[in-house]
């Protein structure tokens, strides 16, 4: 999911149609476009699932867990119509934190506790409000989840191990390359991740009959078979099989959690539950645009995403959201019905059931590199120039997220940068001006009108301007423009009066009706 991408679903989701068209009904064409979507879908979502899981810190069987659970249970339920729902490498920062910090045990009690809150909003009809979250917070976010998904897994690619925090990654990575160059091996597995990269950054450049085959599957399909061919000496994904991966939650694992910390828990829990939602409703804004067919419900959408979330937590598996690489890989090969990510869900159990020996052939180093592709399409560089010479506030939002994110955590990096949205809308909500009428008559008394919004972000302001006035004068204070007035500054002007007063000149307010 690209920045573009976002700011997109930030506009377009603003909207809803006016009159949705209805549901395709079955027919024969439409389930051979179903069931030819469901296969390109299948083919982007199997490298991706086992990546996002990978990258997070859990067996990758996980991954694949919440992608089928994505396709059967979110994919029947109403919402969206067409778009795909899986594990998501916006969230693989988050969970590969809650996964070191609390133990994979914790991971399905936060996540089936985040699909429960999930559940709760959509029955509150809360799901339209997620539209209204600010987009510079949404890209500063994703921005920051791509630096920090970058940073994590050019270790990933070097069969290395990341220090951990982001700042620590970042740090390390001058250290990792001079290790990297003088170790072969290592060398050989960051090679594999960097024609990984290239071959995901090249492919959209190949003729359409190469472009069959989704990228993400073409890069792991050739250096696979290269590391087969050459008998390359990196590390490939460790496979315990599809049953042995589920672990649902305990209550040793409920314990563990109250031994580490509430407060964290909890924060991860609210951080999967926000972002989660927020990721899969912009998703459903711009797949609705993609296509001709009924638009998104966002409500029963939020609940049908709470009700996989709740499930893959039940069985210990990674969140999910609505992924927009997949939806529109879905719209895109034809699909009709919601039919086409059903089936893809059962095409990835049928893998995961009849072939998960297959997975132990995949280097770590080229899941690493599709990761670090991603996370770089996550970071708006072409849409950072124009919005700081649009929007300052804005671009210095997006920014300020990002870096909070990239020196803290997800969760409270999210946090500052709602705080800074909110600070910001007050302050350009909070205009007022200070008109000083000296008058014919110099001798009269000075007339000061205050219009606009006096809020105590522009106190200041005002105090700077009555305290400049001539303490012998006689005042008219007009605040009869005031379109709103609060507490600070209603406490503030009376205080200033009384002091006017007390010296050799005289106030007179002049107050709106109540």
């Amino acid at each position: 999911m690209s920045a573009a991408d976002t700011r997109e679903r930030g506009n377009r989701g603003r909207h809803r149609r006016a009159a949705p068209q209805r549901a395709e009904r079955p027919s024969a064409s439409t389930l051979r476009a179903d069931f030819t979507a469901s296969v390109v879908v299948f083919l982007v979502a199997l490298p991706l699932c086992v990546g996002v899981a990978v990258a997070s810190g859990v067996p990758a069987e996980l991954g694949l867990v919440t992608g089928i659970v994505g396709g059967l249970v979110t994919g029947l339920l109403p919402g969206s119509s067409l778009q795909v729902s899986g594990p998501a490498a916006g969230l693989t920062v988050l969970v590969l934190e809650a996964v070191n910090e609390f133990g994979l045990g914790a991971l399905g009690v936060f996540v089936l506790t985040a699909g429960l809150l999930q559940l709760a909003m959509g029955a509150l009809r809360l799901g339209r409000w997620f539209r209204a979250i600010s987009i510079a917070v949404v890209e500063g976010m994703l921005a920051g989840i791509g630096l920090v998904l970058i940073a994590g897994q050019l270790y990933a690619m070097a069969d290395a191990k990341a220090p951990g925090s982001g700042p620590a990654n970042l740090m390390g990575l001058p250290e990792l390359l001079v290790r990297t160059a003088r170790s072969p091996e290592a060398l050989t597995a960051f090679v594999l991740g960097a024609v990984t990269v290239v071959l995901m950054a090249l492919w959209k450049h190949l003729p359409p009959k190469v472009r069959v085959v989704p990228a993400p599957l073409a890069a792991v399909a050739l250096t696979t078979s290269a590391v087969a061919l050459f008998a390359l000496p990196v590390k490939r994904v460790e496979v315990q099989g599809l049953l042995g991966a589920i672990r649902p939650p305990s209550a040793d694992d409920l314990g563990r959690i109250t031994d580490a910390g509430l407060v964290g828990a909890m924060g991860t829990v609210v951080a999967i539950t926000l972002i989660a939602s927020a990721e899969s409703l912009f998703s459903a804004a711009a797949v609705d645009r993609l296509h001709s067919g009924p638009g998104t419900d966002y409500d029963k959408e939020l609940m049908a995403q709470g009700a996989g979330n709740a499930l893959s937590g039940a069985l210990g598996a990674l969140p999910m959201t609505a992924v927009i690489v997949r939806s529109a890989a879905n719209v895109q090969a034809g699909a009709r019905t919601k039919a086409s990510r059903v089936l893809h869900g059962v095409w990835l159990l049928l893998f995961a059931a009849l072939v998960p020996a297959a997975l132990g052939l995949i280097p770590v180093a080229s899941l690493a590199g599709i990761l670090v592709f991603s996370g770089w399409k996550l970071i708006p560089l072409k849409e950072l120039g124009p919005l700081w010479r649009e929007h300052r506030g804005e671009a210095l939002i997006l920014v300020a997220t990002a870096v909070a994110i990239v020196a803290t955590n997800m969760f409270e990096g999210v946090l500052a940068g709602l705080l800074l949205a909110v600070a910001k809308a007050a302050w350009e909500t909070s205009h007022v001006q200070v008109q000083v009428d000296e008058g014919a008559d110099r001798s009269g008394p000075l007339r000061v009108v205050v219009s606009g919004n006096a809020t105590f972000l522009r106190l200041p302001r005002i105090l700077d301007s009555l305290e400049a006035l001539p303490k012998d004068r006689h005042i008219e204070l007009d605040l009869l423009d005031l379109r709103h007035l609060d507490h600070a500054c209603s406490t503030a002007l009376a205080n200033w009066a009384d002091r006017h007063n007390k010296g050799e000149g005289a106030t007179r307010v002049l107050m709106p009706a109540v």
